[in-house]
């Protein structure tokens, strides 16, 4: 029996929205007819060459040479999307009419508010652009950003697009040696950085930490200070300089797969992967995203509180493709209190504003009510990345904002730098639940015989390409060489379809659940147990503020040893009747095969920097590897998590 969702599209869907709009225009000018979602998706994998090609000319995207066709090559890796064409991504961001209206708002805990108008933005671009120039910056080269989410990080990352140069970036927090493992892959000849910046109220000095970057960067031609916080750079070019001389705002054509930036995979299960995403995937698919997923457009304003090494924060600034403003963020997210983020909000009029699960749950636990002690007259929805939602949390925010806030939960990732599977203003939602897949991307759960599978437990994968599907890893063998790292990472394990490394079950409905990664998911006595239903039960109990497990398993073919690790709330104790507690609130709720064999308290859970727990690092310490050969301790929140686990070993 499928159970009623939480939430359904307004009664006019197809006048008031993004998506609607689309839909209409589809069927005026292409004959085309489709009266639910499910049917418009089911059209867009169906005739990708069809859906591309829409998206392409409904939102105007302009090539400077035009393409042969739309989907040359299809086959996985490898597949050509729009072969010979030639665009610019910063041509997209920067080509609105508008002019006095606002671009950029940025609000920081280091200085004060900073606003700028689409003209502004445009002149700070070219004259950055006319600054890289001067520097020796042309067409392939690397620049790098060791940088927060501010106005020049944008200014230089779109000035650096322009050029048809190549844009990477790591958020200041990140130690020196975490920084160079991604930098020095991809060889960058210029460098942004900050001497410093605020934390939570906390001035933190990372000029030791650029001077190791220069130490560790050996191609490295100049360094240009962005002057935030505290301090100077020695021998660096002033920001003001490098904008000093106007320019012309040029814009160089590219071929559709030429890179735009390199992302870095979270370095938390070994060396992280210079990901290499091109002009034309990222404009087409965050254009298609923006639009019909997240509902923006002109007039919006778009928050979403990330960090320049998080790929939200490259969605963010691809709000301006769609003509909508961007919010920027830096600072503490729960300081000076967690509700600081709804302020915001309201402040800047958010009509889209990103959440992490976390967060959400830790404002639900504090009993926090924004829907009541604030405006927040804009905003339409409410987007969630970064892991698994419980359903706790949809009706945490249904009780908040009623039927006029739409909780649009997705997962995707670095990988492809989009979402795999979301919502939209056009399907329902269920509580604990990812409406479905996104427009253009044909997702299934596979078994192990690459068998797709409703109702249980499989593989994420993708079985047709998507455009915004990686062009290669940087110093990577092609895609299409099976010995490559990128073949071994997506292609090894069914071949011509995408791993995404994710345990799914999809229902009838289309709309599906994520349960965790599928290199950790647990298996005990041949039934797969995604973590993420752990979670979701364990972390109720109001002694229990997170919490990590892991299965060993056993080599000879038993059942191995579950373990359960618990991070306490202030003041709680782990002993016998919370342990007891905690086994019969799993098998009531779960099973008996989720009860585990051994509950351990930890200080800390650990965590990479965009939140993600770090399963699979746990596991490979506890059956006898080092903390630094399966983690760099610079990509997690806490750089002391991990310890325990080492001496529990």
């Amino acid at each position: 029996m499928t159970p009623e969702p939480l939430w359904t599209p307004p009664a006019d869907v197809r006048e008031t929205t993004r998506i609607g709009r689309f839909a209409d225009w589809l069927e005026r000018t292409r004959g085309l007819r489709f009266d639910d979602y499910a049917a418009l998706h089911r059209w867009s994998v169906a005739d990708l060459d069809g859906f591309w090609s829409a998206v392409v000319e409904h939102f105007g995207i302009t090539f400077t040479t035009p393409p042969r066709a739309v989907l040359g090559r299809r086959e996985m890796p490898g597949a050509e999307w729009f072969p010979g064409a030639e665009l610019n991504y910063a041509r997209h961001a920067l080509r609105n009419p508008f002019h006095d209206e606002v671009a950029v708002v940025a609000h920081s805990q280091t200085r004060p508010p900073v606003e700028l108008t689409w003209a502004e933005l445009r002149d700070r671009v070219a004259r950055a652009r006319a600054g890289l120039v001067r520097l020796g910056v042309g067409r392939g080269d690397r620049v790098v950003a060791f940088a927060p989410n501010i106005p020049e990080t944008l200014i230089a990352f779109l000035a650096t697009a322009s050029l048809g140069a190549v844009w990477a970036s790591c958020a200041p927090e990140f130690g020196a040696r975490s920084v160079v493992d991604r930098f020095a892959q991809v060889e960058p000849v210029v460098l942004l950085a900050v001497p410093g910046y605020v934390h939570g109220g906390k001035h933190v000095d990372r000029r030791d930490a650029v001077a190791d970057l220069r130490a560790g960067l050996p191609g490295l031609r100049h360094v240009v200070e962005i002057p935030y916080g505290d301090g100077a750079i020695p021998d660096a070019v002033g920001w003001a300089e490098l904008l000093a001389g106007p320019g012309p705002l040029d814009f160089e054509p590219v071929p559709f797969a030429h890179p735009l930036y390199v992302l870095f995979s979270s370095g938390t299960t070994g060396k992280p992967k210079a990901i290499v995403h091109g002009h034309g995937g990222i404009t087409v698919e965050h254009t298609k995203n923006h639009a019909l997923s997240w509902d923006l457009g002109p007039g919006d304003r778009f928050q979403w509180f990330t960090t320049t090494a998080w790929m939200l924060w490259n969605s963010l600034v691809s709000g301006l493709l769609v003509g909508a403003s961007v919010v920027l963020v830096d600072g503490n997210p729960v300081h000076p209190d967690p509700g600081w983020q709804w302020r915001l909000a309201d402040e800047t009029g958010a009509t889209t504003m990103g959440a992490s699960p976390g967060w959400l749950m830790a404002c639900r636990a504090k009993g926090l009510r924004p829907g009541e002690e604030l405006e927040l007259r804009r905003l339409r929805q409410i987007g969630v990345a970064g892991s698994p939602l419980p359903a706790e949390a949809y009706h945490w925010v249904r009780g908040q904002f009623g039927d006029r806030v739409l909780l649009n939960n997705g997962s995707g990732g670095t990988d492809i730098c989009t979402a795999m599977v979301q919502g939209s203003a056009w399907q329902p939602v269920w509580a604990g639940e990812i409406s479905g897949p996104t427009l253009g991307v044909e997702c299934a759960a596979f078994d192990v015989r690459g068998r797709p599978v409703v109702g249980e437990l499989g593989e994420l994968v993708i079985t047709r390409p998507v455009p915004s599907m990686p062009v290669r890893f940087w110093g990577d063998a092609e895609p299409t060489d099976p010995a490559s790292r990128y073949h071994r990472t997506y292609f090894d394990a069914y071949p011509g379809v995408w791993r995404h490394g994710d345990w799914a079950r999809f229902r009838e409905t289309g709309s599906c659940v994520i349960t965790g990664r599928s290199d950790a998911t647990l298996n005990r006595g041949g039934v797969r147990l995604g973590t993420a239903e752990f979670y979701a039960v364990v972390e109720e109990l109001p002694e229990v503020d997170d919490s990590l497990v892991v299965h060993l398993e056993d080599p000879a073919g038993g059942s191995g040893e579950l373990l359960l690790f618990v991070q306490l709330a202030d003041g709680a104790v782990l002993d016998d009747a919370l342990r007891a507690r905690v086994a019969d609130v799993l098998r009531s709720a779960l099973s008996p095969r989720h009860v585990p064999d051994r509950i351990t308290a930890v200080p800390a859970v650990p965590r990479n920097r965009t939140g993600k727990k770090l399963e699979l690092p746990v596991k490979k310490i506890l059956l006898g590897a080092a903390v630094d050969d399966v983690a760099g301790r610079d990509a997690l929140a806490d750089p002391t998590s991990l310890d325990v686990f080492e001496e529990l070993s």
